[in-house]
């Protein structure tokens, strides 16, 4: 037991029973659960640390502050579900409901997909200028290695100094990092951009007060996000980590997996080998860049929906 706890009274437990019973007319049963549970655990949590009326009201101010510094272009409270690693859990939880069967493993949305990706052609680029050139390129499937044809990728990431679009409004133009492709009939996709930088949190709001006061590291490796959805498949978040990039050990909001690590390759040469990507007439044509990174992703089906087979 925690030194600290408070031994509960009879006064603490029928405040309990009473705040739980509160929401019994609720006709929603997974609701109700939730917020029993909720309660249960929030008044086990303050009696177990003799919480004082100034810390519960500094919690208060804390997350109050938190609602007011988020906006149309940044979200502190999914920055803070983030940093406490409640938002990695829940995509764990998500992927251990089903059989991933080998899909590509999720992680974490993060706050930064605050605006409607560009649509664009395969092969275009995201970035904007300045920045070492990367070519991505990688093949989309299902769990039984089927090429998943008409796949929609959302792809964000921060540039070459660490920075998102919606961090620099007034000197990045909107959209930059960011695209919507479509795979083609063989699943393939291919993009240009830039090898993104890792970056430290926005530390200038209340999530970062809390990370400087527990000493925290508030660095995130480089990484690519993609968001990949498609008929009859379960749509999977996650990111691609640069395995030259450092803070992989430290990450601030706890998201790497070793599955989602790759190593970029510079090609010498012509891209030949690439030139496969092609597989639809007239379809656009590969950027030959040296730098080339290959992000395959695996979509676990999804029982509940048509199968991009049967479109």
């Amino acid at each position: 037991m925690n030194p600290t706890t408070v031994a509960a009274s009879p006064a603490m437990d029928n405040l309990e029973r009473q705040v739980r019973a509160s929401f019994n007319r609720s006709g929603n049963d997974r609701l109700r659960m939730l917020l029993q549970s909720f309660t249960a655990h929030l008044h086990a949590f303050l009696r177990e640390n003799d919480v004082t009326i100034e810390e519960w009201y500094a919690g208060v101010d804390f997350l109050t502050r938190t609602g007011w510094t988020c906006s149309e272009t940044r979200q502190e409270f999914v920055l803070l579900s983030d940093v406490l690693g409640a938002s990695m859990l829940v995509e764990v939880l998500a992927e251990a409901r089903g059989e991933r069967g080998g899909a590509t493993e999720r992680t974490v949305l993060g706050p930064f997909h605050m605006t409607t990706s560009p649509e664009r052609e395969l092969g275009s680029s995201i970035a904007g200028a300045g920045g070492e050139r990367l070519l991505v390129y990688g093949r989309v499937s299902d769990t039984t290695g089927a090429a998943v044809p008409s796949a929609t990728i959302d792809v964000w990431q921060a540039d070459g100094e660490g920075y998102y679009d919606v961090q620099l409004p007034d000197v990045v133009p909107p959209g930059s990092g960011r695209g919507l492709f479509t795979t083609n009939s063989a699943g393939w996709f291919y993009f240009e951009t830039v090898v993104p930088a890792p970056y430290p949190i926005p530390s200038d709001g209340p999530v970062g007060e809390l990370l400087a006061a527990a000493s925290r590291p508030v660095y995130r490796p480089a990484h690519i996000h993609f968001q990949v959805s498609a008929a009859g498949c379960r749509e999977v978040t996650t990111h691609i980590f640069l395995a030259d990039s450092p803070h992989l050990d430290s990450d601030a909001v706890f998201a790497v997996r070793p599955s989602l690590i790759r190593q970029r390759q510079t090609l010498d040469g012509d891209h030949g080998d690439l030139a496969g990507l092609v597989v639809d007439p007239g379809g656009p044509p590969v950027p030959s860049i040296a730098e080339v990174l290959r992000v395959d992703l695996v979509l676990a089906p999804d029982a509940d929906a048509t199968s991009w087979r049967s479109t």
